[in-house]
């Protein structure tokens, strides 16, 4: 007890330090191949907090050749990945906190109320992309172990602290670093769940269809067959192969969603000029893998929806649609909600909101399914933060929500990694 309020107490007196830093952060823009200077401010941290220091650039063979990897470029110089790492007395079970510095664009600059790199604080509220995802994630962990180790208390566990890249494109960030053998007992991973408990993550794929069909002039355009309107075929049939994926989702912690794992039609582009029939037509989507279900049978799921199109199609038969499967992967995470890590965070998040948390399964993909499936170690996904405004402008997190997840982590720490007296 006595060290739980030392917890409480050290993150009310550095309130107004933390704020700072997570403003620091969120004003380095650290966009896709523009990390580096996010990173050197938490490498600045990390060296204060005494942390023992990793710090490598991505893209080694093991890495590109892997299975799991998943990213549209092999050159990631000049944007490290950094692990920290506070080494323990022994005797006590580990703790991987990880979070991730990449974020997405910004988009239109003229839907922000404000500059979007600008850390403005207004009305409890910090602003600019990556507030919510996830850099006030990562400051709730920083400032944890900050308080751990201001308040003096030794720990039995060792506690891993990662900042990675590529988060937003597959996660070969996570992947280099759970090969480089950074592994343990436990892991969260603070995104933004709007402070609940994600023991299970939904996974997902990117797919590109492309629909064949036969060029005519648009006068005549009984004389072609117009991949555009094929493609809508296709379209229809994702749409029944969603609801009959749906039905089959038995999980109770997606009761409160309504589409568990969802497809996604993002974009399709097809034809060159308005008086002619077009003869190709492309579609672009995201499929989403449920939590104890395996990539590559959802692979032949989707393919095999699109061969049944050959029985009612004489053109499609004979030109049947092709798959491709590209840019983005996210490996699905499938914890026991009844895992020990779940007990500890539930018990720490009822001692700090004096409240039981809200339990759910994750509707987007992280770094979890790398972590678990690859890695082998539990993960829970929990932090501030709406995911409604994570890639929207104006995208903010609130500060209450910072502070109070950085202390239930800080407890959940201690506990999981036991207080050497």
């Amino acid at each position: 007890m006595q060290a739980e309020k030392k917890i409480k107490e050290w993150l009310g007196e550095n309130r107004p330090k933390g704020i700072r830093f997570l403003q620091r952060l969120v004003q380095e823009g650290s966009t896709r191949g523009n990390e580096s200077k996010a990173q050197a401010i938490i490498i600045e941290k990390c060296r204060k907090l005494g942390l023992s220091l990793d710090i490598w650039e991505i893209g080694e063979d093991v890495l590109l050749k892997h299975p799991v990897f998943c990213s549209d470029r092999t050159d990631f110089t000049g944007n490290p990945n950094v692990v920290g790492i506070l080494k323990g007395t022994g005797g006590g079970r580990s703790i991987l906190l990880n979070g991730h510095i990449d974020v997405v664009p910004e988009g239109d600059r003229k839907d922000w109320q404000c500059d979007p790199f600008s850390g403005l604080l207004e009305d409890g509220k910090l602003y600019g992309r990556g507030s919510t995802d996830m850099k006030g994630g990562t400051v709730s962990l920083i400032l944890a172990m900050e308080a751990i180790i201001q308040s003096g208390i030794q720990l039995k566990g060792d506690i891993i602290f990662q900042s990675v890249i590529e988060e937003e494109s597959g996660g070969a960030g996570t992947l280099a670093a759970v090969l480089r053998g950074y592994t343990a007992d436990g892991a969260i991973i603070p995104e933004p769940t709007n402070m609940k408990l994600f023991p299970k993550q939904q996974g997902s794929m990117w797919f590109r269809i492309t629909v064949k069909g036969r060029s005519a002039h648009g006068g005549t355009r009984y004389e072609g067959i117009n991949a555009i309107e094929k493609a809508m075929l296709v379209i229809t049939k994702l749409q029944e192969l969603e609801e009959k994926r749906n039905e089959k989702i038995t999980e109770p912690l997606y009761q409160n969603t309504p589409i568990p794992v969802p497809i996604n039609i993002g974009k399709i582009y097809s034809g060159e000029w308005p008086s002619s029939v077009p003869d190709l037509a492309i579609i672009e989507g995201r499929i989403g893998v449920a939590p104890n279900e395996e990539m590559k049978a959802v692979e032949k799921e989707l393919e095999n929806c699109l061969l049944e199109l050959t029985q009612t199609d004489e053109w499609l038969s004979k030109n049947l649609p092709t798959v491709e499967w590209f840019g983005g992967r996210w490996l699905p995470g499938n914890l026991d909600a009844n895992h020990p890590l779940m007990e500890t965070i539930t018990n720490s998040f009822e001692k700090v909101k004096d409240s039981s948390p809200i339990i759910e399964a994750s509707p987007w993909g992280t770094d979890g399914g790398i972590l678990s499936r690859v890695g082998d170690t539990p993960v829970v996904v929990f932090g501030p933060g709406v995911t409604e405004v994570a890639h929207d402008a104006n995208e903010y997190i609130s500060i209450n929500d910072v502070f109070a997840a950085a202390e239930i982590i800080a407890l959940a720490i201690l506990d999981w990694c036991e207080i050497d007296s």
